[in-house]
């Protein structure tokens, strides 16, 4: 990031594009050749460039070298795998690599290998798909077989997507058959596109807010430009009529879609309004139908590339059509083995004075943010592979599609001139962030976005930090708008992308919010990045990195780096003397009657002094011996709270106001350091010392004064964590109970269970829902107490008000979430589809180690993440 000073070079320059190449095949004007690349060093010919070996002057010494001569499949795999990456251009190797084809396909292992390459680069590598495609478009012109057989292995696969409700990837093969339209017979695609159609209105009937048919809408909506660009303006007829019918459904919106509006709904200040995917899609198709369905971005290859070669006399003169394969759509639909829901479109940089982006009218946005989507999801095995791809963005697409890698934004309109020209590096950070930003969760673990976006500064730091500086000064103007899980998960982001570059960051341009009170966004967010930073390095390092003027936010006792302060060494602190006895006893491991001995001598005390529960000022001294015994690591905490594990459960199952104080203790002891409490409180949580509800009771009754609390990131932190807890044990059980052939007594106790952990975790949301909700309109009594009083201006009343709004929408989405994941409802459907799967069908849904439904984590369960 430039405003980070990032000290790497950035070696590669943008190669200029030729144009385009598009939908894998599409019989139209050739506009790619003259793409230069950039990779010189990755000649895919450089092995027939070289002449004959050169007559020795001496006849003494060693022979000459046999020229060495690469093996067609190893050539064929890594032409392959580098189209549209290497330094020819696209259609030369396009075309290259079917005559090669052409020429080895008898080769049995050859022909198997290079085709089960091709699935798996269409499942992968979601850029190169039109590139793919018209290796199988050019191959129909050199041997028909080729063709046949990539369609037949693609039809296969997207079967098998299409069973398992692998939508993405169902959708990706319907892509490379779309790019192949002028090569079938009749309308083609068309036809299984009206299949799919019939579907979703078969499911909308069923129940009007079905979401698998809304997936469905998109992947239709998303499949006709790449069908339109390869079939020409003979197909114009029937887009425009699936168009029309799918508008309906594009139109609908369901009650989910009110919670997950990036920014406070009606606010003025919204940077962009709340846009739902397939509706955006439906309109930017209608836009593009108005103008004659240009589809501008995706690349196009010359039908006719083949016979310009001086072989042409060697090729049929009507290459053959093909038959569009048939696919049996299941009934009942798989749902697949992660929840839906739908889907808002969000950007950073759309629609503002300087076109970095394109227009959220343009079908551009989606048709490219698409795919840079699918490249994240579809590669999160390897980041560094994913970055190199994003960076290279621009090579993917038509010519006059994206501007030079790397122009300044003060200079970008000034350079570009009249020409629409967009940003390749502002298009990749604003896909990024519209996949950490995602409601209600985002695909994967927030920190592989995070660590995406580290890898990409590092591949083209010169490119991608300049957008990721505007990208962070757009969302920090927004934070008093944006939804609150969303302000935790920037705030997340934020302070760990700082630590990978030594905590530089601009922070003069915030000094002057330093001015607004604590209950401000802006100031709660600098305060709350100050202590996630101190977290991930220490307070010494972390002050000498910012203005003088923040120096006040970070409490100069963490400088010395020194445990907290055990406050019974005060002898003025009540019970001082019993506090130190059970230090000393913890430390030297004394027997359980000798503790028992002291703790029975603060219950005297605090009889004697008239406190209703002698239990929590014990507690009190108990719970803080440990968390000074244990403040050095959290091996010495997990040790202390092993040994006092017993007494614990006792005091957690005694008295409710005694199970609050271990909350209080804890939080009190490390008030500097609140991010240790919430994990030692997390810990306590695993060892179901606590109990969720307990942490809940102690936010929202002892912490909660006026509402203060709800603008500590570190408070919003352990609720969530909390409730992350209690959503994936609901969720490990539903998966217990979607499983084939289990005994009926087992059924029964599963559910059992199930019911009864569902109940809890209702008990746990309309809990939190009536805390915030009160604090929300203002009904809260300690509230309605500070105001009247004058303790609370009327500004600062207000600014409380709209936390609690942000609390509620948060935590009632959550709610609604885990209703249509584990609900009586979902889990009845789970089954009955289950019900009708044959024998051999997988598992209904796929968990990962930590019993997590499979790239469907809460954001707010990556309690782990740094």
């Amino acid at each position: 990031m430039a405003d980070m000073d990032v000290k790497i070079e950035d070696k590669e320059e943008r190669r200029d594009r030729g144009g385009g190449g598009g939908g894998g095949g599409g019989r139209g004007r050739s506009n790619g050749n003259n793409r230069k690349r950039r990779y010189d060093d990755e000649d895919d010919n450089q092995y027939d460039r070289r002449g004959p070996p050169q007559r020795r002057r001496r006849d003494d010494g060693p022979p000459p070298r046999r020229r060495y001569e690469e093996p067609p499949l190893a050539k064929l795999r890594r032409m392959l795998l580098n189209v549209a990456s290497s330094t020819q251009l696209p259609q030369d190797e396009v075309t290259y690599i079917a005559k090669t084809l052409g020429e080895n396909f008898d080769d049995e292992e050859l022909r198997s290998q290079f085709f089960d390459i091709l699935v798996q680069l269409i499942i992968e590598q979601p850029f190169k798909i039109p590139f793919v495609a018209a290796v199988a478009f050019y191959g129909n012109d050199v041997k028909p077989e080729i063709t046949v057989e990539a369609i037949k292995r693609v039809a296969a696969r997207t079967q098998e997507a299409l069973n398992a409700g692998q939508w993405t990837e169902f959708k990706l093969m319907l892509r490379f058959l779309a790019c192949l339209q002028s090569l079938y017979q009749d309308t083609g695609i068309f036809v299984f596109l009206g299949q799919l159609f019939d579907t979703v209105v078969d499911l909308q009937s069923a129940n009007e807010n079905d979401v698998v048919g809304i997936e469905l809408v998109k992947i239709i909506l998303l499949t006709i430009p790449y069908a339109l660009v390869s079939g020409g303006s003979r197909f114009h007829e029937q887009a425009a009529e699936l168009l029309k019918n799918t508008g309906i459904v594009a139109s609908n919106v369901l009650p989910m879609e009110g919670l997950i509006h990036s920014y406070v709904r009606d606010s003025e200040e919204t940077p962009i309004s709340y846009l739902s995917v397939i509706g955006l899609l439906q309109t930017q198709l209608t836009n593009e139908a108005q103008s004659g369905w240009t589809f501008a971005c995706i690349p196009r290859f010359d039908a006719n590339a083949l016979q310009m070669t001086a072989d042409e006399e060697a090729l049929p003169s009507a290459p053959p059509t093909h038959l569009f394969p048939t696919f049996t759509i299941p009934s009942p639909v798989n749902p697949g083995p992660k929840p839906l829901f739908p889907e808002a479109y969000f950007s950073l940089f759309a629609d503002q004075d300087i076109e970095t982006v394109p227009k959220t009218t343009d079908v551009a946005a989606s048709l490219i943010r698409d795919a840079i989507v699918d490249t994240i999801d579809q590669m999160d095995f390897n980041r560094e592979v994913v970055a190199k791809f994003l960076v290279d963005l621009d090579c993917y697409w038509s010519l006059e599609t994206f501007a030079k890698r790397g122009i300044p934004f003060d200079k970008f309109r000034e350079l570009v001139g009249d020409k629409i020209l967009w940003k390749s590096e502002d298009m990749v950070i604003d896909a990024i962030f519209s996949q950490l930003l995602k409601l209600p969760s985002p695909e994967h673990k927030l920190v592989y976005y995070h660590s995406l976006i580290t890898q990409s500064c590092k591949v083209a730091p010169a490119a991608i930090a300049p957008s990721l500086g505007r990208a962070i000064r757009c969302l920090y103007r927004s934070l008093h708008i944006m939804d609150l899980e969303l302000v935790n998960r920037f705030l997340d982001w934020f302070s760990h992308h700082l630590s990978n570059f030594e905590f530089r960051w601009r922070w003069t341009e915030w000094v002057e919010d330093l001015h607004l009170p604590n209950l401000h966004p802006k100031k709660a967010f600098v305060i709350a990045a100050l202590d996630k930073e101190i977290r991930l390095s220490f307070a010494k390092r972390i002050r000498s990195t910012v203005p003088e003027e923040m120096h006040p936010l970070i409490p100069e006792r963490l400088d010395e780096d020194n445990s907290p302060d055990f406050k019974y060494d005060n002898v003025d602190t009540p019970f001082a003397a019993e506090g130190q006895t059970l230090l000393v006893q913890l430390r030297k491991k004394a027997s359980t009657e000798d503790t028992q001995e002291t703790i029975n001598s603060i219950h005297e005390k605090a009889a004697q002094l008239g406190i209703a529960d002698p239990l929590v000022p014990s507690t009190d001294a108990f719970v803080t011996a440990i968390c000074r015994l244990g403040a050095k690591s959290l091996s010495h905490v997990l040790s202390c709270i092993e040994r006092g594990k017993e007494r614990l459960l006792k005091i957690a199952e005694s008295s409710p106001a005694a199970r609050r104080q271990i909350v209080a203790s804890v939080v009190e002891y490390w008030k500097d350091q609140p991010g240790v409490a919430v994990r030692i409180i997390d810990i306590l949580l695993n060892y179901t010392i606590l109990a969720p509800i307990t942490v809940v009771q102690w936010v929202f009754g002892d912490h909660m004064g006026a509402g203060e609390a709800l603008t500590e990131s570190w408070v919003f932190e352990m609720v969530a964590n909390t409730v992350a807890k209690v959503t994936k044990r609901n969720r490990q059980i539903a998966v217990a109970r979607l499983q084939k052939g289990l005994p009926q007594e087992q059924v029964e106790m599963v559910d059992a269970t199930l019911t009864k952990d569902r109940d809890a975790s209702r008990e746990l949301f309309k809990y939190i829902e009536d805390a915030v909700k009160g604090v929300a309109e203002g009904a809260s009594d300690r509230l309605i107490e500070k105001e009247s009083s004058g303790e609370l201006s009327a500004e600062s009343a207000e600014l409380i008000r709209n936390w609690g709004r942000r609390w509620h929408t948060v935590f009632v989405r959550k709610a609604q979430v885990e209703e249509s994941v584990v609900g009586e409802d979902a889990v009845e459907a789970r089954i009955r589809l289950l019900a009708a799967e044959p024998e051999s069908a997988p598992e209904p849904m796929q968990v990962e180690g930590n019993g997590v439904t499979k790239a469907e984590v809460e954001a707010n369960g990556d309690d782990e993440m740094l």
